[in-house]
C-alpha cells in the first residue's frame, strides 16, 4: 500500500501530473503497478525455480 500511495503522490504531484486529467494519472499509476506485479511474480517464479533446482542436487 505504501508503494501504491507513493506512486501516486509521485504522479499526481509531478509536472506531467499537473497536465493530466485524475482518470489519465489513474491510468498511468495502475498501469505501473500493474507492471510492477509482474515483475515481482517473474522475479519470485525465478527464485522458485532456483529454490526447486537447488533441492533436487541437494537430494
Amino acid at each position: 500500500m505504501r508503494r501504491a500511495n507513493a506512486a501516486l503522490e509521485t504522479y499526481t504531484f509531478s509536472g506531467d501530473g499537473w497536465r493530466r486529467s485524475p482518470s489519465e494519472t489513474l491510468q498511468h499509476v495502475l498501469a505501473d503497478l500493474l507492471h510492477w506485479c509482474d515483475d515481482t511474480q517473474r522475479d519470485f517464479d525465478a527464485a522458485l525455480e532456483r529454490a526447486r533446482a537447488s533441492r533436487r542436487t541437494a537430494q
